[in-house]
């Protein structure tokens, strides 16, 4: 796993973290993130502006602090999207109706990434070279994720409370893709133990998880039986 991009936490930098796991390298820096949503931040005036300068809804915008940034390190959905849009790459809501999501309920691993995001943590699930990975800024590094538990985790974290999007269009070739193109999927029960430890450990207790490891271990060892 030498090969995987992986930005371990740094300050508040989790979407800068999310985006550079997406796309394999140093693509996005803080800087670039916050030119982008001061671009959207103008965007958004504007368009208040157009009811007229002194509003009700004009003027308490103006006074309103930006949604898309904030001094912690903190940015938006509209930012990820707007930086992905750079890669020809769009946000699809996994819940949502949209066809995309649909056949990625059916099927998780027939998509190739997911952003997920709670409260103000952004985190990159994607599959490299056939196998799934999970690139969350919090944990010590890359951790796979067998296909079979893939469908298991994206329904618990769900159920934790966290948005998850479809990434959608062709990501750019990195080295990882290559270097895991002929491994196989890792064995389930190991894959379990270290997704679950490594999850733990980066959530907060607000967070926690609210099924006990050994049923997400049972319900993901019938799932592989029912495949």
């Amino acid at each position: 796993m030498e090969r995987i991009f992986h930005e371990k936490q740094e300050g508040s930098l989790c979407a800068q973290h999310c985006l550079n796991g997406l796309l394999q390298g140093e693509y996005f820096t803080a800087v670039d993130l916050a030119t982008i949503a001061q671009q959207i931040d103008e965007q958004e005036r504007e368009t208040m502006a157009e009811g007229g300068l002194n509003s009700d809804d004009y003027q308490r915008f103006m006074h309103q602090p930006s949604g898309n940034l904030d001094d912690s390190g903190y940015f938006s959905v509209q930012v990820i999207a707007n930086a992905l849009k750079v890669w020809g790459l769009e946000l699809v809501p996994y819940s949502s109706t949209d066809a995309v999501a649909q056949a990625a309920q059916a099927d998780p691993t027939q998509s190739t990434a997911y952003i997920c995001n709670y409260k103000e943590h952004w985190f990159t699930i994607r599959k490299l070279g056939g196998r799934w990975f999970n690139l969350n800024s919090l944990l010590s590094g890359p951790q796979p994720i067998s296909r079979t538990y893939l469908a298991l985790f994206l329904a618990q974290l769900q159920q934790e409370g966290y948005s998850i999007f479809v990434v959608v269009g062709e990501l750019p070739q990195c080295q990882a893709d290559d270097f895991h193109e002929e491994d196989s999927d890792p064995d389930l029960q190991e894959a379990l133990q270290q997704s679950l430890q490594e999850s733990q450990q980066a959530k907060t207790p607000t967070e926690a998880s609210t099924l006990s490891d050994d049923e997400m271990l049972e319900a993901a060892l019938r799932l592989s039986m029912e495949s």
